[in-house]
């Protein structure tokens, strides 16, 4: 919270996907490893792992996108996957400078309150489904992640204002939250990944938080999954797309 007076550390979005684990091993994880293997020749004992920040500057592994050509392909194929693909986003966005003017006293780790209510909606989207889920998160290092699994522990104990913890229990599988390292190659991990800056920029957008107006290949993934943001009777606000505080 501290760090909320620096305009480039204001805001804090958390982005999470939801896929059924059954189409995720038959379609969605052979559709990102073939893509990995004609782009950046991955292999099997040294699989490649989609990561945003590097594929946008282009290092290792992803030098091939140096050409446009090879880019533009890429982008493409990337693009009618994100078409094809049958999933759901939710996204958190914190004000973490309006939340400390309104909250002079509480001070709930930031990533941790988007978490609990990330939590909230997928509760929302799994009753809605009438199905049971689980939830993954990537690695963030040794004591933040102790820290993390302590605080979804709670939410299991003490619930959430607005959920119960019977009622989570309903819905949500493990009391013990997974927590996987970006090595461990996880494809809804790396969709998320993939996912969270375009998604990040179009929540600033929609709450009006963004003065960066420039149109980027970031507004071409939004216009493909725009209707897979978690809605309620059209209304993203709130389901898919939440600010807090």
């Amino acid at each position: 919270m501290g760090s909320s007076s620096d305009p480039n550390h204001r805001f804090l979005c958390l982005t999470g996907v939801v896929f059924e684990l059954g189409y995720i091993k038959t379609t969605v994880n052979p559709d990102i490893e073939n893509l990995k293997t004609k782009y950046f020749d991955s292999h099997p004992d040294e699989p490649v792992i989609f990561h945003r920040k590097e594929m946008v500057n282009k290092k290792h592994p992803f030098k091939a996108l140096l050409s446009s050509q090879t880019e533009t392909n890429f982008n493409d194929e990337f693009l009618a996957l994100l078409r094809k693909w049958q999933f759901v986003t939710i996204t958190v966005l914190i004000d973490k400078l309006a939340h400390q003017n309104l909250y002079k006293i509480w001070r709930y780790d930031p990533y941790h309150y988007c978490l609990a209510i990330m939590l909230e909606r997928y509760h929302l989207k799994l009753k809605e489904l009438n199905v049971m889920g689980d939830m993954m998160v990537e690695a963030r290092g040794g004591k933040e992640d102790i820290r993390l699994k302590e605080s979804y522990k709670e939410i299991f104990t003490r619930g959430t204002d607005w959920i119960k913890p019977e009622e989570i229990d309903d819905t949500i599988t493990s009391k013990e939250l997974k927590i996987k390292p970006k090595s461990a190659n996880i494809s809804g991990l790396q969709v998320a990944d993939l996912l969270a800056y375009p998604l990040c920029r179009f929540a600033l957008s929609f709450y009006d938080l963004k003065s960066d107006k420039r149109p980027t290949f970031n507004e071409e993934i939004i216009e493909i999954i725009r209707p897979k943001i978690y809605n309620n009777d059209g209304s993203i606000d709130g389901y898919g797309l939440k600010l807090l505080p």
